[in-house]
């Protein structure tokens, strides 16, 4: 008998990065975090546009989430742009490596969500999407809608 597959509420999604790049592959990672972060993401004051991870050391490093300051806490909060480490295996850490030492290849942040009580990271390995590629989904889209507004503006005729 198969694993019940479990949907869990996302607080986050990087909407750009899907409309940006092609993802390859996907990464599930733990995100350290200081202070009350983990209170200010459960109240959704999370932003992912823009963000992008980095190795260094053989550690990711992920930057450019803005995590707002908690709203009901007094002390002093860390820098809401801060560089973050992402928490992941030596063996994902060396196959991160590997496809971005590659021309054209980023490490992406595509969604934080709770996964039993904790903050993830879902982490896209990611290809670039050129100028004409965008154009043509856009077409795509757009002929595909005409056709959907034609089927039921006929379909109401009748």
């Amino acid at each position: 008998m198969g694993k019940k597959k479990v949907s869990v509420p996302v607080v986050a999604r990087n909407k750009d990065a899907l409309r940006n790049f092609y993802v390859l592959e996907r990464l599930e990672a733990g995100i350290e975090l200081k202070g009350a972060e983990v209170k200010s993401i459960r109240e959704g004051r999370v932003n992912l546009k823009g963000s992008f991870a980095r190795v260094e050391n053989h550690q990711v490093w992920v930057y450019n989430i803005h995590i707002a300051p908690y709203s009901h806490h007094d002390m002093q909060t860390p820098d809401p742009l801060r560089r973050r480490k992402l928490l992941l295996h030596r063996s994902e850490i060396d196959t991160i490596v590997d496809k971005v030492s590659q021309k054209g290849f980023a490490i992406v942040p595509l969604s934080l969500y709770f996964k039993k009580g904790k903050a993830k990271v879902e982490v896209g390995l990611c290809k670039g999407k050129r100028l004409y590629d965008k154009r043509q989904k856009i077409k795509e889209k757009t002929v595909q809608r005409d056709i959907e507004r034609t089927v039921r503006d006929f379909e109401r005729r009748k």
